[in-house]
């Protein structure tokens, strides 16, 4: 590394400790669900587990993260009261991890939750559900979330549900259904973050129309960059600063690196033959993927890539609506120089050399996904003291 690169390097560090970032989405939960059935013991987060995980807490405070949203994902093939309950238990590795590390994670509910743990120097621990199906159809359920401190739920995840098209299946109601338009309004009245990563385009813009609080999209890049339907599409970027919502650019690669899409199509329907899911991480999947790999070079994203996706939403949304959700221990596969949760600063830094300010980078980091936050709260306050609780019940198609 030359001088100059060193001192960006230096500079991007120094910007964090006083803008940390706030990470839209991180898929710990269910890693250690997989690898040891929440036994927290066998995964230190306190130590390094580089060798696991993408995330531990040295790594955390390495990449300068001052907000963490944990997923609380379920797999989209969990259904019904199977999905509720995983829910429930992912709710509850959340809960242990931050009473088992107080010094460092802290529960956050609110904005203000966060802004106060970056004045103490831990990190804001938030939840947000990924997936529709993870409240069977429930609006009663949806609220029993928000009481256990779930702040976002991304509508659907891979699999159309009932009431809301996913940007990877086949879409059975052009966009969101009634009742999902019900959801967003319950959403929006008790303030949880409308999420909308995974849905497909017709779903983002019915529920930007539906929605009176800012939208999110806790890890979703530019499809104008990457042409993947997990992306997003320019006129959906462009309705962001009327709307308020923020667009958090992933690393995941197959979404920002043209080359990498095909690759990892082939990758995941070899490890579906060899008897795993596609979405598997654990160390036998990874040997059946390395080994596939070893004949096969896997197109690598950089930093750059990122950037790339970074400097488009800027150009189409606006500065205000942008942020970052890695998706962490939620991918196989991670860019250089964005291996694990540590990397945050050379993104800074290759920002930092294409000549974003400052002040740009600390909304990027922190200042937006607080802001959404807190409008999210505003609006269920006006709306909390009009309306109460929905009771509308869906009645799918025969």
């Amino acid at each position: 590394m030359n001088a100059e690169a060193a001192d960006r390097l230096a500079q991007a560090r120094a910007l964090l400790a006083e803008h940390p970032v706030v990470d839209g989405h991180n898929d710990l939960p269910w890693a250690l669900r997989q690898q040891v059935r929440y036994d927290l013991a066998s995964r230190d987060l306190a130590r390094d587990q580089s060798g696991h995980l993408h995330t531990d807490i040295p790594r955390l405070r390495a990449g300068g993260v001052g907000a963490q949203f944990w997923s609380v994902y379920v797999r989209s093939d969990y259904t019904g009261d199977q999905a509720v309950s995983a829910t429930l238990e992912q709710i509850d590795a959340v809960t242990q991890l931050i009473d088992r590390y107080p010094a460092d994670l802290v529960p956050a509910l609110t904005a203000d939750d966060m802004e106060a743990a970056r004045a103490d120097g831990r990190i804001a621990s938030l939840m947000g559900a990924e997936g529709g199906h993870s409240i069977n159809n429930s609006l009663a359920t949806l609220r029993a979330l928000h009481l256990l401190g779930v702040r976002y739920m991304t509508l659907t995840h891979n699999d159309t549900i009932d009431w809301a098209d996913s940007a990877t299946d086949e879409a059975r109601h052009g966009g969101l259904a009634d009742f999902g338009r019900e959801v967003v309004r319950e959403m929006n009245r008790i303030g949880m973050l409308v999420d909308l990563s995974h849905v497909a385009a017709t779903t983002m813009r019915d529920a930007i129309e539906a929605s009176a609080a800012p939208v999110i999209f806790s890890h979703s890049s530019a499809r104008a960059v990457c042409d993947h339907p997990r992306n997003v599409p320019d006129d959906v970027l462009e309705r962001l600063p009327a709307n308020g919502g923020v667009a958090m650019a992933t690393f995941v690669p197959k979404f920002i690196l043209p080359a990498a899409v095909e690759w990892t199509l082939a990758a995941d329907e070899n490890l579906r033959a060899h008897g795993f899911h596609h979405l598997d991480t654990t160390p036998g999947a990874m040997a059946v993927h390395r080994a596939f790999e070893a004949g096969r070079p896997r197109p690598v994203a950089t930093a750059a890539t990122v950037a790339d996706h970074l400097d488009h939403m800027r150009e189409v949304a606006g500065v205000d609506h942008i942020g970052i959700g890695g998706d962490y221990d939620g991918t196989a596969f991670t860019p250089a120089g964005l291996e694990d949760v540590a990397g945050y600063p050379n993104l800074i830094a290759e920002l930092l050399h294409r000549g974003w300010s400052r002040a740009d980078l600390a909304k990027l980091t922190w200042s937006n996904a607080v802001r959404a936050l807190r409008d999210a709260e505003a609006v269920s306050r006006e709306l909390s003291a009009s309306r109460g609780p929905s009771n509308a019940v869906l009645h799918p198609a025969p």
